[in-house]
């Protein structure tokens, strides 16, 4: 195996939609139970320790990224946890806005102040053990979608849609002001640790969007705009994740919040070619291998997707290899890392 010297400028490259001197390879999230298993170091539990252990954690976190051959960190914190009552999304529980006396009750406020005291020891430290060669790619997780529903409930959204249209315009409207703060600060304090930034909002499911398209265009996609001239103007690209059948909406995203780069491909909605094929000429497209093979599969039909995967899409521009979604904790750490071993090989590291 050759030396691997890490090289930031390659994601940041194929974020751009140009075509980087290495493909690079890179996850949305990888699972620290993985990272555990694959290494032998169990560390996920130094993170909620004494600043010795979080520094020990990160630089186990960091080295992993290393190790398996990527040229950015994938790190984010998420608004989602520190919002005042959270927990319909993702843990379903009740949400806490209901009505307007809710909402115009709601400490949003608070929120940006909370997002920093809870994370900013964790970004410093990582600016602090980041490997050279590298930086980070992510920021403040979730997005505006996420983050309504988070204190909303996707069920309760869909009754105020009739039973309040103005309040759920004003949602959306709210949380982009504060992702716009959150971003903003965080721009100022921690941008030059970030080759990319990028956050994730999952739109849609197998079949198209979980909103109407014309509500995502009207009340979402503006949003994003907010954040991301913020991005652009601190000179780093941006790249969104989200899952689901979105072609109602991606023309939309690519033009009017301008994005640099897409993240989020599932077979079973569309091959990864297909989103190279409609947007490979104008944003980076990274991903290709569906998260399912890599559990279902053996080694060898691993290897064999990723060879096909790479030869279409690395002739487009820019293109960044890894699974479709991300790597959670039911993933094989064989399966993972038949692709890494074969995505290095495909570029020289082997």
């Amino acid at each position: 195996m050759k030396t691997f010297e890490p090289d930031y400028r390659n994601v940041v490259d194929a974020a751009k939609n140009i075509a980087p001197k290495r493909m690079p390879i890179y996850e949305h999230i990888i699972s620290e139970e993985v990272m555990e298993a694959i290494t032998g170091r169990e560390f996920k539990s130094l993170k909620g320790g004494m600043r010795s252990d979080k520094e020990e954690y990160f630089r186990y976190y960091c080295g992993f990224f290393r190790e398996m051959g990527y040229d950015t960190v994938s790190y984010e914190e998420l608004i989602s946890a520190i919002l005042p009552g959270s927990g319909a999304l993702y843990h379903h529980t009740p949400g806490v806005i209901k009505d307007r006396k809710d909402f115009e009750s709601y400490p949003w406020g608070e929120i940006e102040d909370r997002f920093f005291a809870a994370y900013s020891e964790n970004f410093e430290i990582l600016r602090e053990v980041m490997p050279q060669g590298m930086l980070a790619i992510g920021g403040p997780g979730n997005g505006i979608f996420e983050c309504v529903q988070d204190i909303v409930g996707f069920t309760e959204l869909s009754y105020i849609i009739a039973d309040d249209p103005e309040l759920y315009v004003n949602l959306f409207f709210k949380m982009g002001e504060v992702f716009e703060r959150i971003w903003k600060r965080f721009l100022e304090t921690f941008s030059d640790m970030y080759a990319v930034c990028r956050f994730g909002d999952d739109l849609g499911f197998k079949g198209g969007t979980l909103l109407p398209p014309q509500d995502i265009k009207r009340l979402i996609i503006p949003q994003y705009r907010r954040v991301i001239d913020h991005v652009h103007a601190a000179g780093k690209p941006f790249l969104l994740h989200s899952c689901g059948n979105i072609f109602s909406v991606m023309d939309d995203i690519i033009a009017t919040a301008r994005i640099d780069a897409k993240h989020s491909n599932e077979d079973a909605i569309a091959p990864f070619s297909v989103w190279v094929d409609r947007y490979g000429d104008r944003i980076g497209n990274f991903g290709g291998v569906d998260t399912d093979v890599l559990c279902q599969k053996d080694e060898d039909s691993i290897a064999e997707y990723v060879e096909q995967v790479v030869a279409y899409a690395r002739p487009h521009g820019g293109f960044a290899l890894g699974s479709g979604n991300s790597i959670p904790e039911y993933v094989p750490p064989s399966g993972y890392l038949a692709m890494v071993k074969k995505a290095r090989s495909l570029r020289g590291d082997f």
